[in-house]
């Protein structure tokens, strides 16, 4: 598979950017679903989980998995400096997600919260309740929302850092070469699979995925292990040609998974649950959509996405500046519109069109103020610009 480790690869810039365009999309399909959110609109439509049954199994773990794979690249930027990669990731996502959680954040759950009641002024709402550390009405307050991902992230590579200065070298190199050697073989998607499966449906106390740090211990577990996965990824020539002989089984498998995932939701929608019968089967075709459509996208983006345009850069850059501002903007909107007597589709376009835009201006704002970059997950200076026709450069940076 191309390129070599020490080189950028552009497919993976591309999956990271198309992975997060179609959270803009998953989360604006959630106001049409009976799962909830902040400020439903007109309610929802039948067979709208269908589709984001498509994403919800792979997702999370696609963007923990390049996750990795980006600090992988930035680790080796560094040459192997554990502080300094750490220093540099606890600024690039510490500063944004102290920002986010002072100033982006809080619009969502005050916007809930006016959606049930709540009789206050936003004034009133920052200077009394929005970090009161306790329940306000049904919401209990200050809330992470969608920055629950950084905060993750932030702890997954501080755990990573932590290892990597307490384990020598060759102990280091002695699991990753055991891992690689069993990854690297015919065994990468049924363990793969079993692994997933098992996190999900075998652990004490279930499978949690509340956000809430503390209590996830099932998610930990699964994405910190795709994370690890990523990371792995990057360093290792035989994980990744295992990648390019088994992609396509994997992209089958994928549409597989989700063809009984969607006659699952199909037969029993909304919030009727899946029969006690079936319950497992249904467990096991979201595991292996999962894991197979994270190996087979990794194999689509060598075989078909590494290559560079003029768009690249600038897209790759906005991808968290964009993810940072996506749902508040999303939950204000959906406020506006909410009785305005708007059938789906029309709700449906204005909110992908309104966040969208919205979230490429936040971005287009911030990048030309210099004190603002930092604080929403850009470098202080802005790169110099280069020709698309210049040879691979080390990875630089993704969230």
């Amino acid at each position: 598979m191309k390129p070599a480790p020490s080189q950028r690869h552009y497919g993976m810039d591309w999956l990271r950017i198309g992975a997060f365009v179609l959270l803009i999309f998953y989360h604006v399909g959630y106001n049409f679903t009976p799962w909830g959110y902040q400020t439903p609109t007109r309610g929802p439509v039948s067979w709208a989980e269908i589709p984001l049954l498509g994403l919800s199994p792979w997702r999370l773990s696609l963007l923990f998995a390049i996750s990795g794979y980006a600090s992988s690249a930035l680790l080796a930027k560094d040459r192997g400096n554990t502080g300094a990669f750490f220093r540099s990731r606890l600024a690039r996502l510490g500063i944004p997600l102290i920002f986010g959680l002072i100033v982006v954040v809080p619009p969502q759950p005050y916007m809930g919260l006016v959606n049930s009641g709540y009789q206050h002024d936003y004034i009133y709402y920052m200077l009394h309740d929005a970090f009161s550390f306790q329940k306000v009405r049904y919401e209990y307050v200050p809330r992470t929302m969608h920055l629950w991902f950084v905060v993750y992230l932030l702890a997954y590579t501080a755990i990573l850092c932590a290892v990597r200065a307490a384990l020598p070298q060759s102990w280091r190199d002695g699991i990753r070469n055991g891992v690689e050697k069993v990854l690297a073989s015919w065994a990468l998607l049924p363990l793969g699979v079993l692994f997933v499966f098992s996190v999900r449906e075998y652990l004490p106390h279930g499978w949690t995925d509340m956000h809430s740090f503390l209590n996830d211990r099932a998610a930990h577990l699964h994405y910190g292990a795709m994370f690890l996965f990523g990371f792995l990824l990057r360093q290792s020539e035989p994980l990744r040609q295992a990648i390019a002989r088994q992609w396509k089984v994997a992209a089958l498998l994928a549409v597989l998974g989700f063809a009984w995932t969607a006659s699952d939701a199909y037969f029993y929608p909304g919030n009727i649950r899946t029969p006690p019968e079936w319950r497992l089967a249904f467990c096991f075709s979201k595991s292996v959509q999962s894991w197979s459509t994270v190996i087979a996208l990794f194999g689509i983006a060598d075989r078909f996405w590494n290559y560079d345009s003029k768009w690249r850069p600038t897209l790759a850059e906005a991808v968290f500046p964009v993810y940072i501002a996506h749902q508040t903007i999303m939950v204000f909107v959906s406020y506006w519109i909410r009785d305005k007597g708007l059938t789906a589709l029309p709700e449906f376009l204005i909110l992908c069109g309104s966040v969208a835009g919205g979230s490429w201006l936040f971005y287009l704002v911030g990048r030309e103020i210099g004190p603002l970059r930092p604080l929403i997950g850009l470098k202080r200076e802005r790169p110099a610009k280069r020709d698309v026709t210049d040879g691979p450069t080390l990875a630089s940076s993704a969230t």
